[in-house]
């Protein structure tokens, strides 16, 4: 014969089953257009814009590393403009399945594993047009004979999240939905000796590389919200 307790504990048991099953996630999302790729996808050139692609930027591609398990594809490119303009360096890493994992390539730790100090870290929001920003992470990273100047922001799904903390609770919220996101790592940075100028002139970079991007497919680099915004403006 069946008790009460054994009946509490079985009902409890089948409700923990349940919430479980619930978290498991089960469809997958991603926001990179179908059929494309990440090069594909960001232009090679824009305005007085034009690119070199490159593969060693920090971190040189290497087989089999985590890197290369977590990112389906890396895009490594080094933008030249006009004059006056300095070279602002790209790497964009998109993977279709997030862990993590995905901490260990902030720049503010793959950085100090190649040997850099980070300097100066702040949180900031980067104005893409008007009434459109993304938050990001301003970082200066210095090493014994060079000096850079990074922003960089990461998505998780339709998330932006700037910390580790972030990224957790934000993929919580993803599985709770039953959705396996896929994730975009979006790093810009400028050598210099003055972190000021090389952020001013990022700042005035990347949102002219956002919009250089085909209206349908920013999702990519900044999520659903934030493009369709970014659609209706006029700039």
């Amino acid at each position: 014969m069946i008790n009460r307790r054994d009946l509490f504990i079985g009902s409890a048991c089948l409700v923990g089953a349940g919430v479980a099953y619930g978290l498991v996630p089960r469809r997958h999302v991603t926001l990179l257009p179908h059929g494309r790729t990440v090069e594909e996808t960001v232009p090679r050139a824009f305005g007085a814009w034009r690119s070199q692609d490159v593969t060693d930027l920090v971190a040189p591609k290497v087989e089999d590393s985590l890197a290369a398990r977590l990112y389906g594809e890396t895009v490594g490119r080094v933008y030249r403009g006009g004059d006056g303009d300095p070279e602002v360096m790209m790497l964009l890493a998109h993977g279709d399945t997030q862990s993590d994992d995905l901490q260990l390539h902030r720049p503010e730790i793959c950085y100090p594993a190649f040997g850099f100090l980070i300097s100066k870290s702040s949180v900031a929001q980067l104005p893409l047009a008007s009434g459109v920003t993304i938050p990001v992470r301003q970082l200066v990273a210095e090493a014994t004979d060079r000096r850079e100047t990074i922003i960089y922001w990461s998505r998780l799904g339709e998330y932006l999240p700037l910390t580790r903390k972030e990224q957790q609770v934000d993929r919580l919220r993803t599985a709770m939905k039953g959705d396996i996101a896929d994730g975009l790592l979006a790093r810009f940075s400028v050598v210099g000796a003055d972190p000021d100028a090389s952020i001013a002139a990022m700042r005035r970079f990347i949102p002219a590389l956002v919009m250089a991007v085909n209206a349908r497919q920013r999702d990519l680099l900044i999520g659903s919200e934030r493009a369709s915004a970014l659609a209706s403006t006029r700039t």
